[in-house]
């Protein structure tokens, strides 16, 4: 009858027992414990230049010989880094050298510029 009068029943301990664990369970299926944090790769991030006057910014801190070899080694070109080509675009021109000694007196195979009268 207190229904129908606007009026609601005392709530009963057990009842909200149950609806205290329902929602704890629930938040606990919904939560994740994450431990391990990174860059977010879609997001810029925003740089902040130093000061050139500052001291503490400009001391100078001795260099790193594994990071040094490391950088040299991957500004070398393709044919000094790897034995062999990488992609198949590497493969066309690979190979620099000549296949045979050019001789500069065979007029079979070089043939420089000459000048004649009407180029001149």
């Amino acid at each position: 009858m207190a229904a129908r009068s606007g009026e609601k029943d005392p709530p009963d301990p057990v009842r909200q027992n149950q609806l205290l664990c329902e929602r704890v369970r629930k938040e606990l299926q919904c939560q994740r414990l994450h431990t391990q944090y990174g860059l977010n790769p879609l997001h810029r991030v925003h740089t902040i230049t130093k000061k050139p006057m500052s001291w503490h910014d400009n001391i100078e801190e001795p260099a790193d010989a594994k990071f040094l070899n490391l950088i040299h080694h991957a500004a070398l070109e393709p044919t000094k880094k790897y034995s062999e080509p990488q992609t198949e675009s590497q493969e066309i021109g690979w190979n620099t050298t000549p296949l045979i000694h050019v001789d500069r007196t065979d007029c079979r195979l070089y043939f420089p510029r000459r000048r004649t009268e009407i180029t001149k």
